[in-house]
């Protein structure tokens, strides 16, 4: 995407687009992808409302995506992100995928128009440019991933995409690491991805780690592998943004590993979506220093309520 300068926030005027925006996920009253998509929609003299519909709140499971894609395009909505647990989940209800989310069996975006639903993967794209950006001249010989899931299977595609030597999958169930490896080898070429066998062995002789499981949210706190395995050779890469500070990432900073938070992949996925609901193009720089911005209130609020 071409680089662009921060420019003034535009009043909407009474003729701009309207656009209504809707997070589908659980668990997700701590997402700043709503505030990401009003404020840079601001920017643009855009008029848009995020709306977050939380199955946690709503004591709603994925069986509900079916009724909540229809009232969706009953009220208007431009669009939907979707998020855990409902990434794959969403994929029979959809008119059609572009070639990323059916490479990759994951949605994390659905563009309604024309009575159409189209699944789009941006989670790939925003993890490579956190990354490029984030952990530049990182080896990435071999790699280790945590979680083969949804966001687990974009994330390895866009490890491929940055030349990832080999790339070694762990994940609670080891059949679906095995399919995800599978199709990996298919697309960029035989022997480039596996199943992990032994976890602690594969780390030993891998340059990176990446997380890609909700262990380390507010929601499901704690380390998603022993502490003992990480080893100030390795980087560690996390998926996860709210807190921006995992314990993984806190505990492999004492350990002295290089990191990266998810906070970029937040942000460069949220700017491809906005391209796609709207047809404009965001302003990376700007939504970065917003995101930023959101991330220091939420620390300075957390602050203020413990004192």
């Amino acid at each position: 995407m071409p680089e662009l300068h921060p420019a003034t926030p535009r009043p909407p005027h009474a003729d701009s687009p309207r656009f209504v925006i809707g997070l589908i996920g659980a668990g997700i009253q701590a997402s700043r992808t709503p505030a990401m998509h009003e404020r840079e929609a601001d920017a643009q003299g855009l008029r848009l409302v995020y709306q977050t519909i939380d199955l946690e709140r709503l004591a709603l499971g994925p069986e509900a995506l079916a009724d909540l894609l229809v009232a969706a395009e009953r009220m208007g909505f431009a669009g939907l992100n979707i998020t855990h647990p409902c990434k794959q989940a969403v994929i029979p209800h959809l008119d059609a995928l572009s070639p990323d989310a059916a490479a990759l069996g994951a949605v994390n975006t659905v563009v309604l128009k024309d009575g159409k639903r189209i699944g789009h993967n941006t989670d790939w794209w925003g993890f490579a440019e956190s990354f490029r950006r984030g952990l530049p001249r990182a080896s990435l010989d071999r790699v280790v991933q945590l979680g083969a899931g949804g966001a687990g299977a974009a994330v390895a595609h866009a490890l491929m995409t940055l030349g990832t030597g080999e790339l070694v999958l762990s994940d609670v169930d080891p059949a679906r690491a095995e399919t995800v490896a599978a199709s990996l080898n298919a697309r960029f070429g035989a022997g480039r991805a596996r199943a992990s066998r032994d976890l602690a062995a594969d780390l030993t002789e891998a340059s990176g780690l990446v997380h890609c499981t909700p262990t380390g949210m507010d929601k499901y706190p704690g380390l998603p592998l022993p502490a003992e395995l990480l080893r100030p050779e390795l980087w560690v890469a996390e998926i996860v943004y709210f807190p921006l500070e995992t314990a993984l990432l806190r505990v492999a900073r004492q350990v002295g590993c290089r990191t990266l938070d998810g906070g970029g992949m937040a942000v460069f996925q949220a700017v491809e979506a906005i391209r796609l609901f709207t047809g404009i193009t965001p302003d990376h720089q700007r939504m970065l220093a917003h995101f930023a911005e959101l991330g220091a209130a939420a620390t300075k609020s957390a602050v203020k309520s413990a004192a």
